[in-house]
């Protein structure tokens, strides 16, 4: 009866809860909210000084007492509280900061989390205010917002990249037939790059410049119209130690990004090479869908493509593909119940 009255108080809510971003999905409204999962902590006092775009707009800048905290490392809780404080932070903010508000919640979480991680998901959630708490495997919830039709007996392959992790996994029949969790996805690609300018050009650049570069410069495969592009990038030169302007060029981006391309790719194949017979001449019929923030690395699609044979598509937003398909699943209570994990 309490859960019941609070319900009338409260908007379900679904939450994409990434390494990078953090998004959440009102039912009936969509999407909502879209920001960085970062919080700016003051260390003396634990207190929560900023959440989301502010915070992260501190990241590498903040004084000795304040810190610039990213809660979660490769998909999973690295720091419980921050998290929970972040969950909160979300939840009140979608509700116009009301704290009367116990909403049921959808949360996205990466395949290949422990019993432990899970726990602590839901925990977070518990103490953040949430009534009621489900979580759903992020492959799953980006095939339903793929638009994939995940109910049917026919395989459906989707390469979910992230921030954290990436997520190959297989699935048919509102189950995960084959899924496998990779922890190199955006994040690697950003310290691979300034790894490669650390070594070769002996400059020292932060992760916002780094994800900077590969949003603007980066590609898996040549691209015509990126071949001649090269940027301007500020950092440290390590030999003076002052601040120095060096230019880098799409070639040596895409020099930087083959570590981690090339374990997503071997990630692919493996998972090819495991599943039924059946679900494959499937897969052959209809590809492989990319979701995700790496998904818009430029040429992906098509290094995927000529690395497996097989169809590889870009997914409708894959930035949103993961939130919008736990918003569908919190839509269709039915799905809800069939796709949700313990």
């Amino acid at each position: 009866m309490i859960n019941r009255i609070m319900g009338l108080f409260s908007k379900d809510l679904a939450v994409d809860l990434g390494t990078a971003n953090t998004l959440v999905y009102v039912r009936g409204k969509g999407i909502i909210l879209r920001e960085p999962s970062v919080v700016a902590v003051e260390k003396s006092k634990s207190q929560v000084l900023a959440v989301g775009e502010e915070a992260k707009r501190m990241l590498g800048r903040t004084p000795g007492n304040i810190v610039a905290i990213r809660p979660l490392r490769d998909g999973v809780i690295t720091d419980f509280e921050v998290t929970e404080a972040m969950l909160n932070y979300f939840i009140r903010k979608v509700h116009n900061r009301r704290g009367f508000v116990r909403p049921r919640v959808v949360i996205a979480i990466p395949s290949g989390i422990t019993q432990v991680e899970k726990r602590a998901v839901k925990d977070s959630a518990e103490s953040a205010g949430s009534r009621e708490i489900y979580l759903i495997e992020q492959p799953m919830a980006a095939a339903i917002g793929a638009g994939l039709p995940v109910q049917e007996p026919v395989g459906n392959m989707v390469v979910d990249i992230g921030g954290g992790t990436t997520e190959v996994a297989v699935i048919a029949l509102s189950g995960i037939v084959y899924s496998h969790s990779l922890r190199v996805a955006g994040d690697e690609m950003d310290e691979a790059i300034i790894s490669y300018i650390k070594k070769k050009h002996n400059l020292l650049i932060g992760e916002r410049t780094a994800e900077r570069v590969k949003i603007e410069l980066g590609s898996a495969y040549p691209i015509q119209d990126l071949e001649d592009g090269s940027m301007e990038v500020k950092g440290r030169d390590l030999r003076e130690g002052v601040p120095k302007v060096i230019e880098v060029t799409a070639q040596e981006i895409r020099e930087a990004l083959q570590g981690p391309v090339n374990e997503i790719l071997t990630s692919i194949k493996e998972a090819l090479e495991k599943v039924p017979p059946e679900l494959s001449a499937d897969l052959a019929e209809r590809g492989i869908i990319l979701a995700g923030g790496g998904a818009l690395l430029k040429g992906l699609d098509l290094l995927i493509s000529e690395y497996t044979g097989l169809p590889a598509i870009q997914a409708e937003d894959p930035l949103t593909a993961v939130a919008r398909g736990a918003g569908k699943v919190l839509e269709e209570l039915e799905l809800l119940k069939k796709v949700s994990i313990a």
